[in-house]
């Protein structure tokens, strides 16, 4: 891999492997309201074999064509996440050209944490982190939950970490590749978590989002 693409992959490392551990930090510090249930949508059984989802995001529209073989835990857990609506509105608060295009905290804290808490075991690498592959993030042995990434560069090195993707952008890479990536690794995933939108509109207002994601052919509205 070209020197200039190597960087020091131990901080940007650390970047994907999410804040997994923030929700259970701040969970004392709300004490009004009642945490909403994980899931509003039921969803029976494990994901199709293949199936599509259509990202509209401020910048155009993406699609991604996620393989069950490739990672079964993480296939059935995404598409959870995206039949619940939980993408919609999403920043892609962390975007590093050459690196990723990070996504996947909610506005809501408590849907956040509700999904931190439920965690999915680990599935074994079979894909490879070419461009374009969809990733979920981690913080470690058995921690994915609902934030991901996508590879803006080849970086096969990141097999051997244990991110196993899951599928890949099959439309629309150019989309991917023009998110808005002028702040770089400025936005704090703590501050997210705690303040959701709010501080990124206040303080990174460029910042591209997902409008909505939808599985292609789906007659099921998403949850909100």
């Amino acid at each position: 891999m070209a020197e200039a693409s190597c960087r020091s992959w131990a901080p940007a490392l650390r970047g994907i492997r999410a804040s997994i551990a923030v929700a259970g930090l701040v969970a004392g510090a709300w004490a009004c309201g009642q945490a909403p249930p994980a899931s509003k949508v039921a969803v029976a059984g494990p994901a199709p074999d293949s199936f599509r989802v259509a990202f509209n995001t401020s910048r155009g529209t993406f699609v991604v064509l996620v393989t069950r073989a490739l990672a079964p835990r993480g296939a059935d857990r995404f598409r959870e996440l995206v039949m619940n609506g939980f993408f919609d509105d999403d920043r892609f608060f962390r975007v590093v050209p050459d690196f990723v295009a990070q996504f996947g905290l909610n506005d809501n804290r408590k849907l956040n944490e509700s999904w931190d808490g439920k965690p999915i075991l680990d599935d074994s690498v079979r894909g490879t982190n070419r461009r374009g592959a969809l990733v979920f993030a981690t913080e470690g042995p058995g921690t994915r939950s609902h934030q991901l990434f996508i590879n803006l560069a080849d970086q096969v090195h990141l097999d051997t970490l244990g991110f196993a993707p899951i599928g890949r952008v099959v439309e629309g890479m150019a989309v991917v590749d023009a998110l808005y990536s002028g702040y770089g690794e400025s936005p704090s995933q703590h501050l997210i978590q705690t303040l959701g939108n709010s501080y990124l509109q206040r303080m990174f207002p460029k910042l591209d989002y997902v409008k909505t994601a939808r599985i292609a052919g789906s007659t099921v509205s998403a949850a909100r």
